[in-house]
């Protein structure tokens, strides 16, 4: 075993340890009052997150975009005596998410959570193919989005503050290794909170996908692997710096707190059943960040409940 794979693996086994270990009385902000909505929770991680969030004693709003998934996901949850809820939305449709935004309202009031983790990636082994990176951006980005601007009115007020967890990718980081934009002069522009703006972030993801378009995406210095996706978790990462920077203006009481993490190369069907993490490790992190007892902490990108360098 390498030294890295070992490193990880007993960093994995860490997190199995702090698993078991209860939230004391004062770290439990939350009650069975405590409404969390995650998306795409019908398999994978997002059911993992909402099985996870539920025995914690919370009252869980899984979503799916089809229905009857959804509704048997939730079943299974139910049998195990967890509280689950279930509705139908597909945070590409705008009518879905209002009328998903209108039940939440009416039936809890609104939500304290979000979990954003509905997504989608077309690559898979050394493949990297812009073939689907409309979908891919549309889909990652722009509805979830969608979705955190259409959540946030509803977030209700607590001494606690509400949470938003993105399910993002380390792929997603500004300056990382492989995946950083080769443009010193965007990358700047996007490091810098004083530029740093949503208009930036959209007119870089419409510049790749009309590269895409033109079919010259592959000499625009963008990320050298899973190219689409990496730009899309990228501007996830992104405008969540903004949001958290943004949201940090809101008085005490309706504080909204944001953050990103990358769940790792998960054995899910979006990466084919190839991964090497469970869906149960892939889960923790973003758990945890929507429990976490410290309300300072957003606008930040974790993996293996730790901060990565943006």
């Amino acid at each position: 075993m390498s030294g890295k794979k070992e490193k990880r693996e007993k960093r994995l086994q860490e997190i199995s340890l702090l698993r078991t270990i209860p939230y004391s009385d004062h770290q439990r902000w939350w009650s069975e009052e405590t409404i969390a909505v995650v998306t795409g929770a019908n398999r994978g991680i997002g059911f993992e997150i909402a099985r996870q969030l539920a025995g914690h004693g919370l009252t869980v709003v899984l979503t799916s975009r089809d229905t009857g998934v959804g509704i048997e996901a939730a079943r299974v949850l139910k049998e195990g005596g967890f509280n689950v809820d279930v509705h139908q939305l597909d945070i590409l449709d705008a009518e879905s998410v209002s009328e998903f935004a209108k039940w939440i309202k009416e039936k809890y009031g609104g939500l304290d959570i979000l979990i954003n983790n509905a997504g989608v990636n077309y690559n898979l082994g050394s493949g990297n193919s812009a073939e689907f990176a409309k979908q891919v951006i549309d889909t990652n980005y722009y509805g979830t989005k969608n979705m955190i601007k259409t959540m946030i009115p509803l977030m209700r007020p607590s001494a606690a503050g509400a949470r938003i967890v993105n399910v993002s990718s380390r792929l997603g980081k500004l300056n990382g290794r492989r995946s950083r934009i080769e443009d010193e002069a965007l990358r700047e522009k996007l490091s810098n909170l004083e530029t740093l703006s949503e208009e930036l972030i959209d007119n870089m993801v419409s510049k790749f996908l009309q590269q895409v378009e033109d079919n010259t995406w592959q000499s625009g210095g963008w990320p050298q692997k899973f190219t689409d996706y990496a730009v899309s978790k990228l501007a996830v990462n992104l405008y969540s710096v903004l949001m958290a920077n943004q949201l940090a203006e809101r008085p005490e009481g309706g504080k909204i707190y944001i953050n990103c993490y990358c769940p790792g190369w998960v054995r899910t069907a979006m990466t084919g059943w190839s991964g090497n993490i469970s869906a149960e490790h892939a889960a923790d992190t973003g758990v945890w960040l929507a429990l976490l007892p410290n309300k300072e902490v957003t606008g930040k990108l974790f993996a293996e409940r730790r901060e990565l360098k943006f």
